[in-house]
């Protein structure tokens, strides 16, 4: 089996990855509601959302949606290779992981939109809606991220491929077929 690699993961889909992991771990654990840095960290969050939303049209080829959109039969073809224990390795997110992805993008961008309903708390009448919806969106997204976290590791060790590493270096083992 060769051992080459190839440059996958472009700086912007490294940054943004990083950047949105950084902002919501900040803000789930160190920041609290309402403070200014937790604010902060939720724009910058969303702006590199915004960044990716544009960069999946036009950025690198394994950036861009078509690329890895996870289409029925795109995540057929993953489920069954899960099930039945044959490797599925692709250049760029696998099915299931866009899968996830785009639903922690949604996440994160509900948390955006909910995170500045709460400050403009006013036109809701003191509602407690936008704060609960808030509170579920982050908890959602804690369970997803432990779920890519867990995955990322079991496919690393299915595909015997250090995944994490290639979001740091950019490289992944080069397909042999």
């Amino acid at each position: 089996m060769s051992t080459s690699t190839v440059r996958l993961w472009d700086p912007v889909v490294r940054v943004f990855h990083w950047s949105l992991a950084g902002a919501f771990l900040a803000n789930y654990f160190f920041t609290e509601e309402g403070e200014d840095w937790h604010r902060w960290f939720g724009y910058y969050a969303v702006a590199w959302l915004a960044i990716r939303l544009v960069w999946g049209f036009v950025g690198t080829p394994a950036a861009r949606w078509a690329d890895f959109w996870p289409t029925p039969t795109r995540v057929g073809a993953h489920l069954r290779a899960l099930v039945s224990g044959e490797p599925y390795h692709r250049l760029g997110h696998s099915p299931l992981g866009a899968l996830v992805m785009i639903l922690m993008m949604a996440l994160m961008l509900g948390l955006g939109v909910t995170g500045f309903l709460m400050e403009e708390v006013d036109y809701f009448w003191g509602a407690d809606l936008p704060q609960e919806i808030h509170a579920f969106f982050a908890n959602a997204l804690m369970g997803l991220v432990g779920l890519h976290i867990a995955a990322a590791l079991y496919e690393s060790h299915r595909l015997r491929e250090n995944l994490p590493l290639s979001m740091i270096t950019g490289k992944r083992r080069r397909l042999d077929h």
